[in-house]
């Protein structure tokens, strides 16, 4: 029989056991090894089933056993010492106290919006590499003392648990969650009633929410849930599933995330005293509404749309994590405009000027379509990529948005994506570098490790990972409906001396599951190769809607199901954390072979890393950043060859294949004296030693409060409500006075040889004749950009030389400018004039996309060249 209705009974703790509740709901036990322990110690029987969740688990233990455990003065005391340990952690200065008490100036308090967050597998609201990160954002800030607040959505059916039938087609499964059961709390208000968020729909519905609390150390995860009485059943799934749905039940997803997860954090701050945030960083696109409603609320202080719209840019962050525009939410003009104004949210602010945020207004770009990461950047005043080259592709990608600019001077940066190690690194490589002094937090110190405590501490992590895989795989194979008599062969699948490598992630095409497989004689060889043999550990989950990626999945499935090599290579189904925090120390090389520049990041190889495994990587996402021989290989790409995509892939497989056969396996199996592969022991060592302390992502976090947190911050406090009039006022005045900015007349005054070429390190004075029309020289920066040019005269490796008023206005009301290049590179060189509008308040000159250049016909600032 099945129940009609279903709640939860929640333990009674004896008074002793009291802290155990505490500790269960702050999320701190995920990456606290203490308090994981304790809770192990809880109920041996019962933990395994409780997939190691305290709030499981507490809810399974017996009254006996609690009322023994609290008769358990060992027990007792174990849990004193880790609740005193968690106080400490949540009450003490940190990192970013120590900032400020030494005086620097950052914010308040961070709001930080995500569409999926991956904290813990108890929590499963996220489905790859966005949400794994988010989680490890707000872990590393609340070590570090952040005081950051998450914002995000709670799934009711969180994202999909993946299976495979008997011919290894994927299939989808969405369990219920009961928040009830989850380490969450409802937001309530004073009088005990749940908080609720409310949204306007059209035909004067209403999208009601509530919100659960989630604690991650020192940092509050706010969930906004919309399985509540109030809604209709429509508004109710709203928040059913992760990425699930058509395209308007995304856009109520995002309204919700961005509109309602600010009246979110508001209600919280209200109710806890906690400070306001001074920063919104947008973690993709999907919140990006967040910043409609942050002028809205500045508009009801008597704001204009303009002036409030400077305020909420000032103190904005958002950061892209795609390298493709197909993985961009974009959404129908008429459905956004639908949802807005006096028939929906943001009453009494024009649908059209919110169109205006999101309308691709670039060359290829669709007027029709409502591009959210297009208002993401217009919203935001500071903007990065997540790697180096990603934030290369983005200012290409983006370029449009600032016509007349080189993309190197797009203003989007970039901070590379870094990693939780507590979350990450298995116990045993913790407790070696904590036996050789490692400090806490250290990750640093692998020098002193002997080779044979390495390579022993690599095999028992093997070891480890072949019983997991035999455990999953028999799991596996009973769900595809095989019976346990004809699994017998599992008992032999891997090996615990075999070199084992890696391969976990979604499955989008440009991944390439299956690139391992374009010459299946050739991996067959090196499978089952007689003295050198590999081993290969395959997970991912296809989208529930990719068919193609559901066949790659078969593809691979169906080769590893091949009696010849089913011993060698397996694949895994419904791959998430918990399955990755046994994969990632066991494998002894991660592999990862995109198509280049694809990968916006790729923290995977990251995880694998810290815990001593070398990466086999094409050069792309971070590992183009910080590749070294010392750490693994990069797979040579063709992605510069005008190659058809089967000939591209035919060669880059080519080149794993040798890699593996030639490099990779021979390193391993190239034992010393002392039986000891020595070579590969040492990078071992420079990975964790020298590549360890860059993935981290207590340093990424850093980097976000210095580079971009702070200066929001300050930029936010400077714009009172008469300043954002005023700087609003002026670019208005900007724009409609620009057409008529104009460089008329460059020449340089300094002596050259005949042929027009000077000397290195010579210092030639430009002069410039500049129309600034209703403007003045206070409103604009001239300067010379010179460089190295190309055949077709473009400038590379820029330099930006300013050049000064000389003057005042000739009689056709031209202003002279005059400057000085330095002539510090030899070669063809040339060198241009601009204009840009300068204000105190821009973060950058590229800020409004505006800037004149000499006309091109002219023939004006032909340029120098220099021998």
């Amino acid at each position: 029989m099945k129940a009609i209705r279903r709640f939860t009974v929640r333990p009674v703790l004896p008074e002793p056991l009291r802290p155990l509740s505490d500790l269960a709901h702050n999320l701190r036990w995920s990456w606290h090894t203490e308090t994981r322990e304790l809770f192990q110690a809880v109920d041996p029987e019962v933990r395994r089933t409780a997939e190691c969740d305290p709030v499981r688990l507490l809810g399974a233990v017996s009254a006996g056993r609690l009322a023994e455990l609290a008769r358990d003065q060992r027990f007792l005391d174990r849990l004193t010492e880790v609740s005193q340990n968690l106080r400490d952690y949540l009450d003490g200065p940190r990192w970013y106290q120590e900032q400020q008490a030494g005086g620097a100036e950052l914010p308040s308090a961070i709001a930080y919006f995500s569409p999926e967050f991956g904290v813990t597998a108890a929590l499963p609201q996220y489905s790859g590499g966005l949400g794994i990160l988010a989680g490890d954002h707000l872990k590393a800030a609340s070590d570090l003392g952040v005081p950051l607040v998450g914002v995000g959505l709670l799934y009711r059916h969180g994202y999909f648990r993946q299976s495979l039938s008997r011919d290894g087609w994927q299939q989808e499964h969405y369990p219920v969650l009961d928040p009830n059961e989850l380490p969450l709390d409802l937001l309530r208000e004073a009088d005990g009633t749940p908080s609720r968020v409310v949204l306007a729909l059209p035909g004067g519905r209403s999208l009601h929410a509530h919100v659960w609390l989630a604690r991650v150390g020192r940092v509050p995860l706010l969930m906004l849930d919309s399985d509540v009485e109030e809604n209709a059943p429509g508004e109710r799934e709203v928040t059913d599933r992760l990425y699930g749905g058509g395209s308007e039940h995304r856009f109520l997803q995002e309204m919700l995330l961005g509109i309602g997860g600010v009246r979110a954090v508001r209600t919280y701050c209200r109710l806890t005293g906690h400070p306001d945030p001074e920063v919104f960083h947008t973690n993709e696109g999907h919140a990006g509404f967040l910043g409609l409603e942050r002028i809205r609320e500045l508009s009801g202080t008597g704001l204009d749309f303009d002036s409030a719209m400077e305020s909420v840019r000032a103190g904005t962050v958002f950061t892209t994590h795609t390298p493709v525009p197909a993985g961009i939410d974009r959404f129908d003009r008429e459905l956004v405009a639908r949802h807005f104004g006096d028939d929906g949210e943001l009453p009494g602010v024009s649908a059209e000027r919110i169109l205006q945020l999101g309308t691709e207004t670039y060359p290829g770009g669709e007027p029709g379509l409502f591009n959210m990461a297009v208002m993401g950047l217009r919203l935001a005043q500071r903007a990065n990529g997540v790697s180096t080259l990603h934030g290369s592709v983005s200012r290409e990608m983006f370029a449009g948005l600032w016509p007349g600019f080189d993309a190197a001077e797009v203003p989007i940066t970039s901070v590379t994506n870094g990693v939780h190690a507590p979350t990450w690194v298995a116990p045993e490589v913790l407790a070696l570098r904590s036996r050789y002094g490692a400090a806490p937090g250290r990750w640093d110190s692998a020098a002193e490790v002997p080779d044979r405590e390495l390579w022993e501490l690599r095999g028992a992590l093997r070891g480890q990972l072949v019983t997991e895989v035999r455990e999953r795989l028999h799991a596996s194979w009973r769900a595809r409906g095989a019976e346990p008599a004809e699994l017998g062969w599992i008992d032999g699948v891997l090996d615990p001396d075999v070199l084992t490598i890696g391969f976990a992630r979604r499955v989008p095409s440009y991944k390439r599951l299956t690139l391992m497989l374009r010459d299946r004689d050739r991996l067959r060889e090196l499978l089952l190769h007689p003295t050198r043999p590999v081993q290969i550990v395959v997970a991912g989950k296809a989208h529930p809607a990719d068919d193609g990626g559901k066949r790659l999945v078969q593809e691979l499935v169906r080769f590893s199901d091949d009696p010849r090599v089913r011993h060698r290579i397996v694949f895994l189904p419904d791959y998430g954390m918990a399955m990755a925090q046994k994969l990632y120390p066991g494998c002894d090389v991660w592999l990862n072979n995109p198509l280049r520049p694809l990968e916006a990041c790729g923290t995977s190889g990251m995880k694998a890393a810290l815990n001593g495994c070398l990466n086999l990587s094409v050069l792309d996402g971070w590992w183009d950043e910080w590749f070294e021989p010392d750490f693994g290989w990069a797979i040579p790409t063709a992605d510069g060859l005008a190659l058809d995509e089967d000939r591209r892939d035919d060669l880059e497989a080519a080149a794993l294949y040798e890699l593996i056969e030639d490099r990779v396996a021979p390193r391993f199996y190239d034992r010393g004296a002392e039986g000891l592969p020595e070579r590969w022991t040492e990078m071992v060592r420079r990975t964790l030693g020298t590549l360890g302390p860059k993935v981290l992502a207590g340093r990424m976090v850093c980097e976000y409060v210095e580079r971009l947190y702070a200066p929001a911050a300050l930029a936010r406090r400077a714009l009172d409500p008469g300043t954002a009039r005023g700087l609003a006022d002026w670019k208005a005045r900007i724009r409609a006075a620009w057409p008529r900015v104009a460089v008329d007349h460059v020449e340089a005054v300094a002596p050259t040889a005949p042929d027009g070429s000077a000397e290195l390190g010579a210092a030639p004075t430009l002069r410039a004749r500049v129309a600034l029309g209703a403007l003045e020289p206070g409103d604009v920066e001239v300067q010379a950009v010179a460089g190295r040019v190309d055949a077709a005269d473009g400038i590379s490796d820029a330099q930006v030389f300013p050049l000064k008023p000389a003057g005042g206005q000739d009689l056709e009301g031209r202003w002279l400018y005059e400057g000085s290049l330095v002539l510090d590179r030899t070669g063809p060189y040339g060198y241009t004039v601009r204009v840009l509008p300068a204000h105190p308040l821009l973060a950058s000159g590229a800020e409004l996309g505006l800037v004149a250049l000499p006309a091109e016909a002219a023939g004006d600032g032909a340029g120098v060249l220099m021998r």
